[in-house]
């Protein structure tokens, strides 16, 4: 076999956190073929396998008792087809912003607003991850995934992803589906995903009135390096809570309190609450305790200033929960996995 394996192995390099945390095994694979020794491993040594991508939707608040796989197989191509759509391919362990940027490159558009979110490919249609008005679903083409319970390859379509808000089949099955490639439908031309938060006004900004996907992909970057911190210099996980959509009734109630309420409509009867603006309202942007903190520039993001354990921010999560459904009558649910 050609999988190295190591044993006792710091995992503060791989999570965004930075919170020191140790796996019993760890390895690396590069390749579907690895792929099928890492799981082999996992059976003989007699312990889970638990695969990680670029480790921005982790929190570790404990040593991690399996073998901890790092996917990190890399490729990324053009397919062949015709119409209007080009099928884009990417294996699972592309850092997924490096992808955007070699997409915008190729001429093609459809994943600039997803510019600079961290993580991988293959991490990308857990979560359907989404921003600026574009969620993975809008883009999807298929993904192929290995079937850990049979060792079947098997191509997925979007309707077969069962993508929502913030989750999907792979999300909701977790340990069946180990994701290996994914697929994008992207186009030469066509409108442009403008009119979500302050896009097309940092756009006139740059002095920019008719731009391209290039231009949408470059403003984008420029918001969240301003309102997100950097994992490199500061250990964050991005978005710490989803957005909840609530009842429009309570939505009606909050807003009797607060004139400012951000809100968006989320279906018959239903309305999608800025968890960012609830936090905030709560007073909790800025807080400090230790190591662990809410970002004073963004009430959506737990950092870890240092030294931080997973535990104290996993506590620190709790306690914002617990105000906020108390202030407001609303459940806050973490985006980041706890493991």
């Amino acid at each position: 076999m050609s999988l190295i394996v190591r044993e006792n192995q710091s995992l503060k390099a791989f999570n965004t956190f930075g919170i020191e945390a140790a796996a019993r095994y760890f390895a690396e694979a590069q390749s579907d073929t690895e792929v099928r020794e890492a799981l082999q491993r996992a059976q003989q040594l007699g312990v889970p396998l638990l695969v990680i991508g670029g480790g921005s939707n982790l929190l570790l608040t404990a040593d991690v008792p399996a073998l901890v796989l790092r996917m990190a197989s890399c490729g990324r191509r053009v397919l062949p087809g015709d119409g209007e759509q080009i099928i884009v391919e990417a294996e699972a362990g592309e850092p997924w912003h490096e992808f955007v940027q070699w997409t915008l490159g190729q001429g093609l558009q459809g994943l600039e607003n997803l510019s600079l979110i961290p993580g991988t490919v293959g991490a990308a249609p857990m979560q359907n991850v989404g921003a600026y008005g574009v969620e993975i679903k809008d883009v999807f083409a298929g993904l192929t995934a290995l079937d850990r319970q049979t060792g079947e390859l098997r191509d997925f379509t979007l309707e077969e992803c069962a993508f929502a808000y913030r989750d999907s089949l792979f999300k909701r099955e977790q340990g069946r589906w180990l994701i290996l490639r994914v697929r994008f439908a992207l186009r030469q031309a066509g409108s442009l995903h403008l009119d979500y938060g302050p896009v097309r006004q940092r756009l006139l900004e740059m002095g920019i009135e008719q731009p391209t996907a290039t231009d949408v992909g470059a403003a984008i970057c420029a918001i969240r390096r301003e309102k997100l911190p950097d994992p490199a210099e500061l250990g964050n996980a991005g978005s710490f809570f989803k957005n909840p959509v609530v009842p429009q009734a309570l939505a009606e109630r909050i807003r009797a309190e607060h004139a400012d309420l951000v809100a968006y409509p989320a279906g018959e009867g239903m309305v999608k609450l800025a968890a960012g603006w609830l936090i905030d309202k709560a007073g909790w942007k800025g807080f400090r305790e230790g190591d662990a903190g809410v970002h004073r520039q963004q009430a959506l993001v737990l950092v870890n200033y240092g030294q931080a354990s997973g535990c104290q921010i996993h506590q620190l999560a709790q306690r914002i929960q617990a105000d906020i459904q108390a202030r407001f009558g609303v459940t806050l649910e973490m985006e980041p996995n706890l493991l």
